[in-house]
């Protein structure tokens, strides 16, 4: 047992869209993530997501609205249900999910990132 220092995480990195493992919970896993610019329309057919932004605004697009968080909220995206992730400027977020979530759902891409790195 350890205590995560989130700022510190966040500054080992810099590419946007690759979470990183900072913890892992009853079969699930803690990620972070720096985002900016559009994402990719997918889904999770087996699993939710958490999305907690840490550092600055995130929009999460759905089919019939747009779910905008700012710093501090979360929002949890239920399985099956298509998103896209959109920030205008970098955002700082913390993903609470399933070991199983692939980042791209169920769209493979350039995007998708299988192999995730701990930090």
């Amino acid at each position: 047992m350890k205590i995560i220092d989130i700022k510190d995480k966040f500054s080992l990195f810099s590419e946007f869209w690759s979470p990183k493992i900072v913890g892992e919970l009853n079969g699930q896993y803690v990620k972070l993530a720096k985002l900016k610019g559009e994402f990719v329309w997918h889904q999770h057919e087996n699993e939710d997501e958490l999305f907690m932004v840490v550092e600055g605004k995130l929009t999460i697009q759905l089919r019939d609205q747009d779910i905008k968080l700012s710093k501090g909220q979360f929002f949890i995206i239920s399985r099956g249900v298509e998103h896209l992730p959109v920030a205008e400027e970098e955002c700082h977020v913390l993903l609470f999910e399933p070991k199983t979530v692939l980042n791209t759902g169920d769209v493979m891409n350039d995007r998708t990132v299988d192999n995730l790195e701990k930090i």
